[in-house]
């Protein structure tokens, strides 16, 4: 478990045993709780195990029901799981996976007093992030600044004595699509280029940076994509010159 978190990039999360009952050395975040579960998540199993309500199971040959100790799972508008707790030192604990339209969020509450409490704060966390947030979709945005920048600047791009001038750039693919955005700072959403290399010197190899498409919100950096060569251009050697002085003399002679 402690080598999966570290595999995870937690910095703040040590495990002492797989039932998780109080241990000075045993703890975690809401935040790395948060990176868990959306790791956790993705495994299909997982998925559909909480967001099961209930489920029979036999014993002794005789069914019997087990619940989702989940108090918000088919009582709240799009909750699909996923895990409450409970210890002496830790409280009333929930985190809580919730899809409304495509717009996905996890919300987690720990040190509850009550499950009342618990109840009441997952729901006024839910609630405020569905009702102040928006979800930008980011490609868009990106793809109309880089088009608008290629067809200024793709034959600005020079690579000095290579066979062929022909340059294909590509942008690199970014991870984040949607990304969410308070509903008054959509406004502030700004896509830049900087960083920009008009010039290089063969050999250039597939990958070589261009320039930098970077992404902000206000004055955070949110995404940087790379603007880059997308295949390798060779450099021109004795025979490409000796051709290109036939083909000179060649024009001349004809005209």
């Amino acid at each position: 478990m402690n080598k999966k978190a570290n595999n995870l990039g937690l910095t703040s999360t040590h495990f002492t045993s797989p039932h998780g009952l109080d241990n000075v050395d045993h703890y975690t975040t809401a935040y790395e709780l948060a990176l868990i579960t959306d790791y956790a998540l993705n495994i299909e199993k997982i998925k559909e195990i909480v967001n099961t309500k209930t489920y029979t199971v036999y014993i002794n040959g005789e069914p019997k029901i087990i619940s989702n100790t989940n108090e918000l799972l088919g009582s709240l508008n799009g909750v699909n799981g996923v895990k409450t707790g409970f210890t002496n030192k830790a409280g009333r604990c929930l985190v809580t996976s919730i899809d409304r339209n495509g717009f996905n969020i996890l919300t987690v509450v720990l040190g509850a007093d009550t499950k009342k409490i618990r109840t009441r704060d997952s729901i006024k966390l839910i609630e405020y992030i569905y009702s102040d947030y928006e979800q930008v979709y980011l490609n868009e945005l990106i793809e109309k600044e880089y088009m608008d920048w290629v067809n200024i600047n793709k034959n600005r791009v020079i690579a000095y004595k290579a066979k062929d001038n022909n340059i294909e750039i590509a942008l690199e693919k970014g991870i984040i699509e949607k990304y969410p955005v308070k509903k008054e700072e959509i406004k502030d959403i700004k896509v830049e280029i900087e960083n920009i290399n008009f010039g290089f010197e063969t050999p250039v190899y597939k990958g070589a940076k261009i320039a930098l498409l970077r992404v902000y919100l206000k004055d955070d950096n949110i995404l940087d994509l790379k603007i880059y060569i997308k295949k390798d251009i060779e450099r021109k050697d004795f025979k490409d010159y000796f051709k290109e002085c036939l083909t000179f003399l060649f024009v001349r002679n004809i005209m």
